[in-house]
Formats: structure tokens, sequence, C-alpha cells
């Protein structure tokens, strides 16, 4: 049987030896779910109490979550901590979106057609879900995918990233702890042949999947009949910079969002457009923040940027910085591996327009400032990927900025903010090739149910 070797993310050492389920067991999960479906959910009132006593006892296991997370996957503990606050927090959303999520009358009267009935809608659950996570938040991502098919009734089979998967496993506990009975919540430890047998069965009613681009594309192409979906994937989040008082906060805040969790993040600030006049300056008062960064294992409590997920990650990483500095990138700061799964955090200035650094995701430490010469040139230039997601401007001028916020092609555009900034109840989501659907506890929820009309004839 196949193994899944789960290791600290830093160090390397192993933390689990997993068992990888086979297609007899996919078979199984299937079968097990759509019994779940075909049987009924459990009440409103049920519900709401599974996920009342999850919360409790996901906050109850707080700090063995940081943990946990900081161990398979990397981020800081300090960022660990505030990452299981939120997954307690998106349970109880969960619990709030389904006072907000009701049917509704449908007036028949507006011609002689629909006069003498009367008509209204119920939400009925979709079906089975597959959730399909990535490693970058193995607690809130999985949260984002599992809560809503509880809150709404639906069994979910989800599959965690090979890296990071022992968070899910413990919340899957959890889940059963709190009274949801066994069967409407599977994890499905798998390989890519047998994930791909699970995604695409004709069993699945809504596919939900957190990753790369070429991956949720494909699997998308793929689905049967039917099947509704949603896919997040990333950007190369894009923030102009126009005039703005606080400079010594907006600088400290581009690194935090840039560098946070190593930048493995998909809205994590990537290019940022500066007036040339101010380039240099800023890069360089960027650059100086950038290194005091300290990085090292996440588990320690001083370390500000953990490990990146894998060496082939770092790897990556080093060829990309290195070919934006042979096509005359200027190295502000980083520029250089540490250890294998360490780079330092790097700040690049004005590398070429189609470098690897400007044009794809760099899910590292790694950002870039560009100057420019007019606000409708950054505009252009922020525009102009095949990737959109969350952008942000960042102006005094309050006309300004919303000029070129409704400019800016994005599904989120964050004034005197950054692309990093996000509430779990807010819809989130990717244009272009960045995504299909909307993300967010309460979208997500909709996205699981479906409406059905009932008309009655008086």
């Amino acid at each position: 049987m196949t193994m899944i070797t789960v290791k600290q993310a830093y160090t390397g050492a192993v933390l689990a030896e997993l068992k990888m389920h086979d297609s007899a067991q996919v078979e199984q999960m299937l079968s097990n779910a759509q019994k779940r479906h075909q049987a009924g959910r459990l009440s409103e009132t049920q519900r709401i109490e599974i996920l009342q006593k999850l919360a409790d006892l996901v906050e109850s296991e707080h700090e063995d979550f940081s943990r946990l997370i900081a161990n398979e996957g990397g981020k800081p503990i300090r960022d660990a901590r505030v990452e299981v606050t939120r997954a307690i927090s998106g349970i109880r959303i969960a619990i709030r979106e389904l006072d907000n999520i009701t049917g509704e009358e449908i007036p028949m009267d507006y011609t002689p057609a629909g006069a003498g009935h009367k008509a209204h809608t119920i939400l009925e659950p979709i079906g089975v879900v597959v959730a399909v996570s990535a490693f970058n938040h193995p607690l809130n991502l999985a949260i984002h995918q599992v809560i809503p098919a509880i809150a709404t009734g639906c069994p979910v089979i989800i599959k965690p990233a090979s890296l990071t998967p022992l968070c899910t496993l413990r919340l899957a506990e959890l889940i059963q702890q709190a009274g949801l009975p066994v069967g409407w919540v599977q994890v499905a430890l798998l390989s890519n042949e047998n994930a791909e047998k699970l995604v695409t069965d004709s069993r699945v009613a809504f596919f939900s999947f957190i990753g790369s681009a070429k991956v949720g594309w494909h699997l998308k192409s793929k689905l049967a009949y039917g099947t509704r979906c949603a896919l997040e994937h990333g950007g190369v989040a894009p923030l102009i910079f126009d005039e703005y008082a606080d400079e010594e906060g907006f600088v400290n805040g581009v690194v935090k969002a840039s560098m946070y969790h190593s930048g493995q993040v998909c809205v994590s600030v990537q290019r940022v457009y500066v007036p040339e006049k101010r380039a240099q300056d800023l890069a360089e008062k960027i650059a100086t923040i950038a290194a005091k960064q300290v990085v090292g294992d996440a588990i320690n409590e001083n370390t500000d940027l953990g490990p990146l997920i894998s060496p082939q990650a770092t790897d990556r990483i080093e060829a990309w910085v290195n070919e934006a500095i042979a096509s005359g990138a200027q190295l502000m700061t980083g520029g250089k591996r540490i250890n294998a799964v360490s780079y330092a955090p790097t700040v690049l200035l004005n590398p070429a327009k189609d470098a690897k650094v400007s044009t794809q995701e760099v899910f590292a430490p790694v950002v870039c400032i560009y100057g420019y010469k007019t606000l409708e040139e950054a505009v252009e230039w922020a525009n102009s990927l095949d990737v959109s997601f969350q952008s942000s401007v960042f102006s005094d001028n309050a006309e300004t900025a919303m000029t070129i916020a409704k400019k800016l092609q994005a599904s989120a555009v964050m004034i005197n903010d950054y692309t990093t900034f996000r509430v779990d109840w807010m819809p989130f989501a990717g244009r272009k090739h960045s995504g299909y659907g909307i993300g967010g506890i309460g979208y997500s929820m909709r996205d699981m149910l479906e409406h059905k009309m009932i008309v009655t004839k008086r």
C-alpha cells in the first residue's frame, strides 16, 4: 500500500506516515456519500448544534492546531494562531449565514397566464461535494470547503494537499466528536490518478478546488455533465502607489503583504507600481525592512518567514530571480537561497515586463517594484496579464483612487489597503485565468444549494 510521509516543513523530520487510499476506497467513499445524500439531511437545528460544538472543540485545541499548521505547512507560529482564530470564526459565520439563506415567494399575477397560481422556492442540498484543497492554509481552507457543506446538509469528501493533510484529518475527527454522523465528512488521501477519478465521477454534484490554474482548469474540463464547480487559483497581484502621506506605514505594509507566509498566498502583493521618480527610493526603503525579516523554522516564536513548501519550490524561485537579474532587474536585497527550503526575502527593481517574476505567480518572498510615468501606464501594466484576482491602490486623493479602482481588472480592489485583505464572509474570487465562481463562506453555501420552485393552482 502506498504511503504518504508528512514532514516537518523546515527540518524534514517525519511527522506522520499515512496510508493512501486506493481506487476501491474512492468508490466506497462516493457510495457512502451518495447514500447519505439520498437518506436526507439533518435538520437545521441539528446542523447548527453540531457546528456550535465544533467551533468550541477547535477553540479548545487552538494552540495544538497552531503548532500543527507551523510544523506541517511552515507558516510562522504567530500567523498560524491567526489562521486558527479565523477558522473558528468561519464555523460561526456559517451558522449566521443560515439565517440569510432562504427561499422566496414568486409573484404569479403579473400577467393573466399566472393568475390563480401561487409559487415559492425552497432550497435543497445539491448533493455530494468533492473538495480538493491546497497546502498554504491547511486548516482555514478546509473550513471554507467543508463547513459550507455541513451547514447546507451536503455530504463532502475532501482531498487535502498531500504535504499538509494533518489539520484536515484532525478537523474531521472533531467534526465527528461534535455529532455529525460517520460518512458525512470523509478525508481522501489520494494519488493524482485516484483524485481525478474522485473528482470526475458522475455522483459528484459540486466540485470545490483551491490550487494551481493548470490543475484546476484541467479537472474542470473533465467534470461529469451537470457537476457545478468553483475554482480558486492564484494571481500576480498588482498595487499602484500614487501619493500617500503615511509612507512608513505603506512600506512596512508592503513587506508584510508580500512576504506573509513567505509569499505563499494567492493574493500576495507581487507587482508594486510607483512613480518613476520615486521608484529607487521606495525600493530601497522596502528592501531595508525586508532585509530585517527573520527567516527560520516556523515553530520558533521569533520567525517572521518560514520555509517554502518544498525544495522544488526553492529551486524554482532561485531560477526565476536569477533570470530576472540576468535580464536587467536591480537586486535591492535578498536574491539568494538560505537552505534547501528557505529563500531570503527579495526585492527587485524594474524587472523586465516579460520576466517570470513579472508575469507568473511567484509564491515566494519576492516583491517587484516598477517605476511608471503616468497612472494610465500603471493601470495598463496592472491589467496586462491573463490572471486577475485582488488588487489595490494607495492614494490620498479619493477621486484618483476611485478612478483607478474602477479601471483595474480585478474581483476586488482595496483602496489604501493591500491585496491580501480579506474577511471570510466577503466574496472572494478570481477573474480571467485566476478562477471560476465565488468563494467566501456564505457564497459557497449558496453554491451548495439548489432552488426548487413549488407552484400551486388555487
